[in-house]
């Protein structure tokens, strides 16, 4: 698994732009959002919020709504079982659930149990993690997680197994005994919708 770069990432956003409350989908079960565009739970550490906004602004340009659990108003404001119960519910009506896996991210207690639960809800079909390396990390103890389908970024310069090149772009890989399969991101996150 090859990690994209803190800096790679940060040029899918423009600077100008924050994503906030009010111009992200916050899960509400109302009738107006376009239920032809897929529904990301995007688990992440709260205090990365740099690396969180360039992750939305990369899955907005793939026509997607996002799930942010400290965007929604209906959270509430400290952590206690009843935000579990809630978190709980709202990665199973999603779609879709990336964790955006940085260091710290995969030593976090709240993104560990998401994980768990996305697992369960999701496996593997519609679970996925988007490595991100903030500064040439290492992150051993941590092998559980190559089990899971992860985001990577093609140049243009792999080849597939049958000896023709991998278009440039993102994938999503699924790890399996006979070897990964290969989706461009977009496909994969339209699938089953």
């Amino acid at each position: 698994m090859s990690f994209i770069t803190e800096s790679e990432l940060s040029r899918y956003r423009d600077r100008t732009k924050t994503y906030t409350k009010d111009n992200i989908i916050n899960l509400k079960e109302s009738l107006s959002r376009d239920r032809s565009m897929p529904l990301i739970f995007l688990s992440h550490k709260h205090d990365e919020i740099a690396i969180l906004q360039d992750v939305i602004a990369f899955l907005k340009k793939e026509c997607v709504d996002i799930y942010v659990d400290w965007m929604d108003e209906e959270m509430p404001a400290y952590t206690n079982s009843e935000t579990a119960l809630r978190l709980k519910n709202k990665i199973k009506s999603s779609n879709k659930f990336i964790l955006i896996a940085t260091q710290d991210a995969i030593n976090s207690k709240w993104c560990n149990w998401e994980l768990g639960l996305g697992d369960a809800a999701k496996y593997i079909e519609h679970i996925a993690l988007f490595p991100i390396n903030k500064t040439n990390q290492n992150f051993s103890g941590a092998e559980y997680l190559r089990i899971y389908p992860y985001i990577e970024y093609r140049d243009g310069t792999t080849k597939y197994k049958d000896g023709t090149f991998i278009s440039k772009g993102f994938y999503v890989f699924t790890p399996s005994d006979k070897g990964n399969t290969i989706s461009p991101i977009k496909e994969w996150l339209k699938k089953n919708i």
